[in-house]
């Protein structure tokens, strides 16, 4: 094992949070020789490249410190949006839950003090069991106060049908302003979800995303490549965001990437 390996398996091994930021995409050299089938690939090539070259960076005072909270960055990709050109873009994200009970996140890391827009994917439940506002609520719940302390303007769902996004819409505080329908599982809108969005304004969008974009397995796999011999099986990814900066007057994206966190067992 390399030196550079040596010291990300260190600093693994006391921290209790990892904070994975891929930066600007666009930036990167990475992705451009292969080019990721689907979501689910892209995603965790990302996580592994970041992860290799934040591990040949890191910074010898870094392992004396061994802090609680890893910021797994690599500052050549990280790309913060200039306080001049704000009001030229639209800073929007998917906001995925990747583990139960976990809800919050901040835009800060965007050089943002506002999103202007989220859409949450829905989360994650066990097999069998069907998706109600109980489960949506603690969430949205979290949405909600983002909103009201001016950190997102407008915040949406994905794969709700009718009923579901009736009762969400009835029960919140915060409308949702958009629902995502995925075109796998459906090549036309059901027309009630259809007649109930046009009533209260609420955009139906498309996505094809995977039911599951990132697994426990998959994440633990792409840390265990990237720095052999670590105990990957003790990380749990808590949530994602996958984020996008478009020019508004062009419609051209400046910039994207994903944001990551997880958590080490029992921390």
């Amino acid at each position: 094992m390399g030196t550079d390996s040596r010291a990300a398996k260190a600093l693994l091994a006391r921290a209790r949070t990892l904070h994975l930021q891929t930066g600007n995409l666009l930036n990167w050299g990475r992705l451009r020789k292969k080019c990721p089938s689907t979501h689910s690939e892209e995603l965790r090539d990302c996580i592994q490249k970041t992860l290799n070259e934040w591990s040949s960076q890191i910074n010898p005072d870094l392992v004396r410190e061994f802090p609680d909270v890893l910021e797994c960055t690599v500052s050549h990709a990280v790309e913060k949006i200039n306080p001049d050109e704000r009001e030229e873009m639209k800073v929007s994200g998917k906001f995925i839950l990747l583990h139960s009970g976990s809800n919050r996140f901040s835009c800060s890391v965007l050089g943002v003090a506002q999103l202007d827009s989220v859409i949450i994917a829905s989360p994650p439940i066990e097999d069998g069991v069907n998706l109600s506002l109980e489960h949506l609520q603690p969430y949205w719940e979290e949405l909600e106060n983002l909103v009201q302390s001016k950190k997102i303007v407008a915040i949406g769902t994905s794969d709700l049908d009718k009923t579901q996004l009736e009762q969400l819409y009835q029960w919140a505080q915060v409308k949702p302003n958009s629902n995502q329908v995925n075109l796998a599982s459906c090549c036309v809108m059901p027309p009630d979800l259809t007649a109930f969005a046009k009533q209260f304004d609420i955009q139906l969008l498309t996505h094809n995303d995977p039911k599951e974009l990132l697994s426990e397995a998959s994440f633990q796999e792409a840390l265990q490549e990237s720095i052999p011999d670590i105990q990957a099986h003790e990380w749990v990814p808590l949530w994602l965001l996958r984020y996008s900066v478009i020019v508004k007057s062009r419609g051209i994206i400046k910039s994207k990437g994903y944001i990551l966190q997880a958590k080490r067992r029992g921390s």
